[in-house]
């Protein structure tokens, strides 16, 4: 590597969580290459220290480990298996992508980048203030020692890390933590919803509810928002509509059956065409 202490790294996607992922990892010292389609966005990236990459070539070309963080499955084939994509340009390198993407097309840039190059798939739990603090928690498969020769890395951006085994286990843990995230939003606003009916007082119910066996850090970290009935997002309406679509598809390949997740997907597509897809997705739990 061109660093034996910190590897020079490529950076793809610039977005809510891409931007301080990449200003933890200047902080801490390490050498970005970063690009993304939006102008602004990679302004943003040099503002905060980063180097411009004027292509995803020049990206693998400066860079010993190639990060990506994009917002979907299409997105991903396009920078691996694009007309001017990484396939072939990672020859020796190590491509992590930290994206929520289907295991199906997850599989197909395994195939895509070969065997030449190490692929981690590494999806974040989290949201970004939790990526702000470094406190995302990193689900990684792939080559362990792929995974390994990363941990520094994934220790500036992460609380937690944890290894799942060489293929992609990363992809369907997400999947099965995103479906559980998705159901509580969806559940917690239709027991507040009985309550208020009952006329007690959102704070009152959100007290009781806190202090409760039921609690659980999600609740907590969305108390305020349903208290005040403002829901600024921190993952949205839209993101979740695509997770949840993500994990009904997944479920289907797998003969999973999943009604409760086909339940809730059909909550947050309603709530999108009410035109609430870009607000955080617990505004499920709104007050009217």
């Amino acid at each position: 590597m061109s660093d034996m202490k910190k590897p020079a790294i490529g950076w793809i996607g610039i977005g809510k969580m891409g931007y301080p992922m990449i200003r933890r990892l200047i902080d801490a010292g390490y050498s970005i290459q970063a690009t993304d389609n939006d102008p602004a966005g990679l302004d943003r990236a040099r503002s905060a220290g980063a180097s411009a990459a004027v292509s995803l070539q020049d990206v693998a070309a400066r860079s010993d480990i190639v990060i990506s963080m994009i917002p979907n499955d299409q997105a991903l084939r396009a920078i691996v298996s694009g007309p001017r994509g990484l396939a072939g340009q990672l020859a020796g390198k190590i491509f992590v992508d930290m994206s929520t993407v289907s295991p199906t097309v997850s599989a197909e840039i395994a195939t895509a980048i070969g065997s030449g190059a190490a692929y981690i798939r590494a999806p974040v739990s989290g949201s970004t203030e939790t990526a702000e603090a470094g406190k995302l928690t990193v689900l990684a498969s792939g080559p362990l020692g792929a995974f390994e020769t990363c941990h520094d890395v994934f220790n500036v951006l992460a609380a937690r890390q944890y290894y799942l085994g060489d293929g992609e286990q990363a992809r369907y843990l997400k999947l099965v933590l995103n479906s559980l995230v998705a159901g509580s939003a969806a559940l917690v606003a239709e027991a507040l919803e009985l309550g208020r009916a009952g006329g007690i007082e959102i704070g009152t119910l959100m007290d009781v509810l806190c202090d409760s066996v039921v609690a659980s850090p999600l609740i907590l970290y969305k108390r305020h928002a349903i208290e005040t009935n403002s829901y600024a997002p921190a993952f949205t309406v839209n993101q979740m509509v695509k997770d949840t679509t993500l994990i009904a598809a997944a479920a289907a390949a797998k003969s999973v059956v999943m009604p409760m997740n086909d339940f809730v997907n059909s909550k947050f597509k309603a709530a999108a065409s009410a035109g609430l897809g870009e607000e955080d997705f617990f505004v499920l739990a709104r007050s009217p």
